[in-house]
């Protein structure tokens, strides 16, 4: 990869972080969280959400979206509820242990930061945030910026 592949350098720094933040995640006791649950426990941070509304955000079938909750409510990370004004659907909600890992994710994130302010120094990770806040509200004059993986 050459230095001036800037799409390329911002993908490996997110794997980079990512796979340090799961390492660090096991050692804690959430060794079965894989990095797709993030996305999922991501977007279910700000709201309950049926399977389908998951797997729309996902980009993943219906049936896959059943599995990954069904998957997840068995390591006791969501938990489905009663949908409030549709009998026939369910709400999928974080549990307490669901909360708990987002938690360590948040903190694990904030000291991968301060990591970086260390290399580069505060103003220039200031800089670096509002380039990037920039580039995403660009983006988002074309379509909806959603954090979600790229299959």
């Amino acid at each position: 990869m050459s230095t001036g592949d800037l799409p390329g350098l911002l993908a490996l720094t997110f794997r980079a972080m990512m796979d340090q933040i799961h390492e660090q995640l096991a050692a804690e006791g959430f060794g079965d969280v894989r990095p797709a649950h993030g996305f999922a426990f991501q977007f279910l941070s700000h709201r309950g959400a049926t399977a389908v509304e998951l797997g729309d955000h996902l980009g993943v079938t219906k049936q896959a979206a059943v599995q990954l909750v069904d998957e997840l409510v068995k390591r006791g990370y969501v938990q489905r509820q009663a949908h409030p004004t549709d009998r026939r659907s369910r709400i999928v909600t974080l549990t307490a242990r669901g909360w708990q890992c987002i938690e360590r994710v948040v903190e694990h994130s904030k000291q991968a930061e301060a990591r970086w302010a260390e290399l580069v120094g505060e103003e220039r990770i200031g800089e670096l945030r509002a380039a990037l806040t920039g580039f995403v509200t660009d983006a988002a004059h074309y379509r909806q910026v959603t954090l979600r993986p790229v299959w």
